[in-house]
């Protein structure tokens, strides 16, 4: 099988505490690997990564 061309990358970074949010936008949080304010973790951008990150938009800042 080839591997597919440049999967895009997706740079996460929680910038607003999750305290005073629902259990489900903490856990989302959480589900994206981010555990503290200005932690960074990278992802393969696809579909249900796009859902989780529109769920928690107030929360995170996304880079390309």
């Amino acid at each position: 099988m080839a591997k597919k061309a440049a999967e895009k990358k997706l740079r996460v970074t929680l910038v607003k505490s999750t305290i005073g949010y629902s259990k489900r936008q903490k856990a989302t949080v959480r589900a994206l690997g981010l555990r503290r304010i200005n932690h960074t973790v990278e992802h393969v951008d696809n579909p249900a990564l796009r859902g989780m990150l529109f769920k928690v938009s107030h929360l995170i800042k996304v880079e390309e």
